[in-house]
C-alpha cells in the first residue's frame, strides 16, 4: 500500500465511529418481532463472472451509501451455512435448549437455533417496517414466521402447528430495550453488518477490498479486520450493493483459517415491491394454534442454547470487561464450584461426554479450569466458579484470568 493509501486508510478508519450510528439504520428489516435467535450464517452465491469494475469509493463513503440507503421492499433466496465447530443442534438430544420449538408449539424461540449449524435455505421478503416474512425450506417441510401490523404468526408445515401473537409496534419495541423490533435477529447480511459496524472503533482496520458479483448484482467488498492479536476473528467481509446500498452478503472468517465461520448472502434478491399476499396467513384446517395472550414475556434467551447446563451461566453476578475491541473478555463469578455437570437421568451422560469432548484442562496462578471452545466464542471456567468468556483464543482467556485480581 502507498503511504498516501495508508493515512488515507487511518484517517477513515477515525470517521467511522461517527458514521457507525447511521449504518444501524441502513436497509429495511427483515426479521419477525419478538424473536431471538442464537448467531447464524448465510452461504454467498457469487456469481462465475470476474469481478466488476466500479468507481472507486472509500470505506467511508461505502459505510455513508449503507446509512443512506432508503430500502423499504425486497424479496429473495438465502443459503443458510455456519461452521462453529459443534455438531448440529438437532443431535445435542435431551439437552438441546428447553423452551419453545416444535415439540410443544410453533412458537420460532427454539427453531431458530437450529439455524446455528448446518446448511439452510431460506426465502425472506419486507415491505417496510410493518411487513416481513422468513421462510426456512427443509426436505419436506417448511418453516415461516410472518409479521403484518400488528400479527406474528409462525407455523410449521411439517408439525401442522401455528404460533400467534399480536403486539403493537410500540410494544414489540418496548420488549427489545426500544430498539427496532427485529433487533435481536441477525437471518441476513444487513443484520450481521450491524452488529459488526456499531463496534468499529480504533482496533478496528477498515477498508475497500476489491469488488464482487452476488446474485447477480455488483457489489464492493468492505473489508474489516481486528488490529489487534489474540482475536478468534481473523476478517470480516460485507458486500455492497453499489446501486442501493444494500448488504448483499456477508462473510465472517476465523483467524485460525478454514471454512468461513459464517457466510451470509443472497442467492436471489429482487428489489421490487411483493405482493400483499406474501403476509397474509391463514391456518390451515386442523393445524393446532397456540395463542400468545402477550402476558408472558419472551423466556429463551440464546446463551440457553450453550450445551450441558452452561446457559444456567447467563445469571452470574459481578460481570465487568477485561480489555477493550475485538480482544474484550468478559469476566463473571457464577457463585458455585466447578463446572456445572450435565442434566442427570436419561441422556445426561451422552450430555456429559459432549461437553467434557468440548474442553481442554488448563492451569495457571488462577488455579485450574476448563476451556470450552467453538471456533468463534471460547469460556474458561475455572474449578472456583470465575468464567472468562470472548471472542479470543484460549492463549488469552487463560492470560486474563491469570491478570485478574
Amino acid at each position: 500500500m502507498a503511504p498516501n493509501d495508508s493515512a488515507q486508510a487511518t484517517d477513515e478508519a477515525r470517521d467511522l465511529g461517527a458514521g457507525r450510528r447511521k449504518a444501524a439504520r441502513y436497509l429495511v428489516p427483515v426479521a419477525v418481532a419478538g424473536v431471538a435467535a442464537a448467531t447464524i450464517g448465510l452461504v454467498p452465491a457469487l456469481a462465475a463472472a470476474g469481478d466488476p469494475s466500479l468507481p472507486k469509493i472509500s470505506a467511508q463513503q461505502l459505510i455513508e451509501k449503507m446509512a443512506a440507503s432508503d430500502t423499504q421492499q425486497l424479496s429473495g433466496t438465502l443459503k443458510i451455512s455456519t461452521d462453529l465447530g459443534l455438531p448440529g443442534l438437532g443431535s445435542l438430544g435431551s439437552f438441546a435448549p428447553k423452551g419453545g420449538g416444535s415439540d410443544k408449539s410453533a412458537s420460532p424461540d427454539a427453531k431458530l437455533t437450529e439455524l446455528a449449524s448446518g446448511t439452510h435455505t431460506l426465502r425472506v421478503a419486507a415491505d417496510g417496517p410493518d411487513r416481513q416474512k422468513v421462510s426456512i425450506l427443509e426436505d419436506a417441510a417448511e418453516y415461516s414466521l410472518i409479521h403484518n401490523g400488528n400479527d406474528v404468526w409462525a407455523y410449521d408445515s411439517g408439525s401442522n402447528q401455528a404460533y400467534h401473537s399480536q403486539r403493537s409496534a410500540a410494544d414489540a419495541a418496548k420488549e427489545h430495550g426500544n430498539k427496532t423490533p427485529d433487533a435481536g435477529v441477525p437471518t441476513t447480511p444487513k443484520a450481521f453488518a450491524d452488529q459488526f459496524l456499531k463496534n468499529v472503533d480504533p482496533t478496528t482496520a477498515v477498508s475497500v477490498d476489491g469488488t464482487a458479483q452476488v446474485a447477480g448484482r455488483d457489489a464492493y467488498q468492505l473489508l474489516i479486520k481486528p488490529k489487534q492479536s489474540g482475536s478468534t476473528v481473523g476478517s470480516v467481509r460485507v458486500a455492497v450493493d453499489a446501486k442501493t446500498g444494500v448488504p448483499l452478503k456477508f462473510t465472517l472468517a476465523s483467524s485460525a483459517g478454514g471454512k468461513a465461520v459464517v457466510d451470509a448472502g443472497f442467492t436471489k434478491v429482487d428489489f421490487s415491491k411483493p405482493s400483499a399476499d406474501t403476509f397474509s396467513f391463514t391456518p390451515p384446517k386442523g393445524a393446532k394454534v397456540t395463542q400468545d395472550d402477550g402476558k408472558q414475556k419472551q423466556t429463551f434467551k440464546p446463551e440457553q442454547s450453550l450445551p450441558g447446563g452452561l446457559g444456567g451461566l447467563g445469571d452470574a453476578k459481578n460481570t465487568k470487561v477485561i480489555g477493550k475491541g475485538w480482544t474484550s473478555i468478559a469476566e463473571f463469578d457464577t457463585g458455585g464450584k466447578g463446572i456445572p455437570k450435565a442434566g442427570n437421568g436419561k441422556g445426561g451422560g451422552d450430555a456429559q461426554k459432549f461437553l467434557d469432548s468440548l474442553g481442554d484442562k488448563v492451569s495457571g496462578k488462577f488455579g485450574s479450569g476448563t476451556v470450552f471452545k467453538t471456533r468463534l466464542v471460547n469460556a474458561l471456567i475455572t474449578d472456583n466458579g470465575k468464567v472468562y468468556v470472548g471472542a479470543v483464543t484460549k492463549d488469552a482467556l487463560i492470560a486474563a484470568a491469570n491478570s485478574a485480581k
